[in-house]
């Protein structure tokens, strides 16, 4: 199987922003405590590949990846495919000089997050970004298109967690030495302290004001994806706040051409993670409708397309069933 483009949302999770903005503390707390001379014994570099247990699972990977990106590989001792993809991200590991951690888990031996991962065969290749995890491909693959999944991941983590791994010397880091220095953080720009500043409005509950503030960072950069993720994550918890779910979902199956019952129903579908049965209930009412209401409701699927991110396989599904029914 080929690596697909990995995506950062996974199943709806309509905290997504306010985790991403406390990895960014996080991740800001890590460097400057690894840039502390007083903390300089204390704060040695860690080796960049290991082998993770049920048991190292919380401190190896769950609490790393707050500083720099985890990947996973699972894999099998019957399986050569999978010893020969880990020699393969073994070295690349070195190649790019702590940007990434790799860690390795043998399948028999741990069960359990064998389970939690949904592993369906070895090869499998996960990653863990701020606690949160995703798969990044699964099978043998060309070292092209690894490094490809392996630069979008990094990009992402910094991108949208703010976390970069600090760049390490790989034969110093096998040797506990300490890290290469970092640059000192860059002030940030206003357009950053715009985009934190919506964050916070999110994380206080303040639905109006975090709308607003997204659309300012978007009305002077259109194509910040992270200001339309927290945009029509917003959007979406302020029309589904204070909803009578039953009462909803009863409007909704009494009356199928009934475009606001509809609409308000695909938002507790979405909210409720039934992401399939959001995009297929409005893609079933674009197909009834015309007009106004037709355009209204086409408009809402591609806002919540933005919710699950345009690489998810359930996205690029719902658009092509929609362009189906469109023309």
């Amino acid at each position: 199987m080929q690596p697909r483009n990995m995506s950062m949302s996974g199943v709806v999770d309509l905290a997504a922003v306010k985790a991403a903005g406390e990895a960014k503390v996080k991740a800001e707390q890590a460097r400057a405590q690894r840039q502390d001379p007083a903390n300089a014994d204390a704060h040695t570099a860690s080796p960049l590949v290991i082998e993770v247990t049920e048991e190292t699972f919380e401190s190896d990977v769950l609490q790393r990846s707050a500083e720099v990106p985890v990947v996973i590989s699972f894999w099998a001792d019957q399986a050569d495919a999978s010893k020969q993809l880990n020699a393969v991200l073994e070295r690349l590991t070195a190649e790019y000089r702590g940007r990434f951690v790799l860690a390795t888990a043998e399948v028999y031996a741990n069960q359990m997050l064998f389970q939690q991962f949904g592993v369906q065969g070895v090869p499998a290749v996960f990653a863990v970004l701020a606690g949160q995890a995703m798969p990044l491909f699964q099978g043998s693959a060309p070292e092209d298109q690894i490094t490809e999944v392996l630069d979008q991941l990094i990009a992402v983590a910094e991108q949208r967690f703010g976390i970069v791994g600090p760049e390490v010397d790989a034969d110093a880091a096998a040797q506990g030495a300490a890290p290469v220095a970092e640059a000192p953080p860059r002030p940030a720009t206003p357009q950053e302290l715009a985009l934190s500043a919506a964050h916070d409005a999110l994380d206080a509950g303040d639905l109006g004001g975090a709308i607003q503030a997204y659309r300012n960072v978007l009305s002077d950069e259109p194509g910040n994806a992270e200001a339309k993720l927290g945009l029509a994550q917003a959007e979406l918890l302020d029309r589904v706040q204070g909803a009578d779910q039953q009462a909803v979902r009863e409007a909704a199956a009494a009356s199928p051409s009934d475009v606001t019952a509809q609409l308000a129903a695909a938002d507790l579908d979405l909210v409720g993670g039934h992401v399939e049965d959001a995009f297929s209930r409005l893609v079933d009412t674009v197909r009834r409708t015309a007009g106004d209401d037709r355009d209204a409701v086409r408009v809402r699927l591609l806002e919540l397309f933005e919710v699950i991110g345009p690489d998810d396989p359930r996205v690029v599904a719902a658009r092509t069933a929609l362009i189906r029914v469109l023309f």
